[in-house]
């Protein structure tokens, strides 16, 4: 773990204190730097503590864009929904004035996918701040092992934002946005907990095919990714 920044925390509470901080002082440096920030976040059960301090946080929200790392292709109301989980546990309050960006269109995946590349242009790239989580397979974002797009989806050189995935790890159809935008955030940070979470990570850093563990392109694109664990 040597070549990687390591952040340890006593307990889950102070795990999200902490990073609910960093976050938060990255998204004011941001808007006094550009008038706005934007923050992509990911789903799971990992992340609520953090969302429900986050939200807590004396930020100007009215500023600040919300969206996902991924999601799956489900309706908003449906439990399995990333942008549910988000507008239950972290836009709340006066987190509630930030501006949330979706990524599930109704209709097809395939066919939708280019209408949402186009929305999602007018985001003001890059990020400021991405929270990755990672699966007990070594999965983050939805780059999933084997997945139907995923050299698509961690191309280092591509130049679309989102691409749709399908795998055998993942119930439903999903999208995701793709490694170059996700690697070009100002903060990039993988929230795990667990020690299971940790063995999957030191597993990662050893070497091996990047698509069987697929955090491994992160991990090896990256000279920025922090982690936090407890």
């Amino acid at each position: 773990m040597s070549d990687l920044k390591l952040n340890k925390f006593k307990d889950a509470a102070d795990l999200a204190r902490q990073l609910a901080d960093r976050i938060g002082s990255e998204i004011e440096a941001a808007i006094a730097r550009r008038g706005s920030a934007l923050l992509a976040v990911s789903g799971g059960s990992t992340p609520t503590l953090l969302f429900q301090t986050l939200r807590n946080k004396s930020i100007n929200w009215h500023k600040v864009i919300v969206t996902l790392v991924d999601e799956r292709w489900v309706d908003e109301d449906d439990q399995r929904s990333n942008a549910r989980l988000v507008k239950q546990q972290l836009l709340v309050n006066d987190a509630a004035n930030a501006r949330f960006v979706p990524l599930f269109h109704h209709g097809d995946i395939d066919q939708e996918i280019p209408e949402l590349e186009k929305q999602l242009q007018s985001l003001p790239l890059p990020f400021d701040v991405v929270v990755l989580g990672m699966g007990s397979d070594g999965h983050t974002a939805s780059f999933f092992p084997g997945g139907d797009n995923l050299d698509l989806a961690v191309d280092p050189t591509g130049e679309n934002l989102v691409t749709a995935m399908r795998a055998p790890g993942a119930v439903e159809p999903r999208v995701t946005f793709n490694l170059p935008p996700l690697l070009a955030s100002s903060f990039l940070v993988l929230h795990i907990e667990g020690s299971k979470k940790l063995q999957v990570l030191e597993q990662a850093m050893e070497d091996g095919d990047a698509n069987l563990m697929p955090i491994r392109h992160v991990i090896r694109n990256s000279d920025r990714l922090e982690v936090f664990w407890t």
